[in-house]
């Protein structure tokens, strides 16, 4: 998926790695990064459909050369399987966020009224505050934040992105098939 980024003048490109489920896996993926100083924005791995692969989703803010250099190096990682890069036309890309939110008895139902037009959901209610979970777009996400900012966010955690591709065809390595 690709994004121009205001804040950086970068392009923010979404990444979709198969790899092995293989002990240190994360850490050689993240090291990849780290040793070539590319801005990675946020990297998600989790077990897939296949017993024994992983998906790393990756969001970095690079120009083409990089994500061309990105994509070579991954490559070169033996558990890696294949890498692709989603466009923001042909996928669909989610974050979750929990955010905790100040609530009393005199704004809880306008909190409540707030949370519903953004599809999101109250998960935990306290005397003196709320927990909403929303997943979305990160627009999505930062027009949640603008409207629940009046109430007092007492404290905030989002995840980073996961994506598919959009259709029917599925991203398995040629050697799963």
């Amino acid at each position: 998926m690709v994004a121009n980024n205001p804040t950086t003048g970068r392009t923010r490109h979404t990444l979709s790695v198969l790899v092995e489920d293989i002990e240190g896996i994360t850490s050689r993926v993240a090291a990849l990064f780290t040793r070539r100083g590319y801005n990675l924005v946020s990297i998600v791995s989790a077990r897939t459909e296949t017993p024994g692969i992983n998906r790393f989703t990756i969001v970095v803010d690079a120009d083409d050369v990089v994500i061309e250099q990105v994509t070579k190096q991954l490559n070169k990682i033996i558990p890696v399987l294949k890498v692709v890069e989603l466009e923001q036309e042909t996928s669909v890309a989610r974050a979750i966020m929990l955010v905790k939110v100040a609530a009393n008895n005199e704004n809880r139902a306008q909190l409540v009224s707030a949370v519903d037009i953004f599809r999101a959901r109250i998960i935990d209610v306290a005397p003196e505050s709320v927990i909403v979970e929303a997943t979305g777009t990160p627009k999505k996400l930062k027009a949640l934040l603008n409207v629940l900012e009046p109430f007092g966010i007492r404290e905030l955690v989002q995840s980073g992105h996961v994506a598919l591709g959009r259709g029917p065809k599925a991203m398995a390595p040629s050697k799963l098939h």
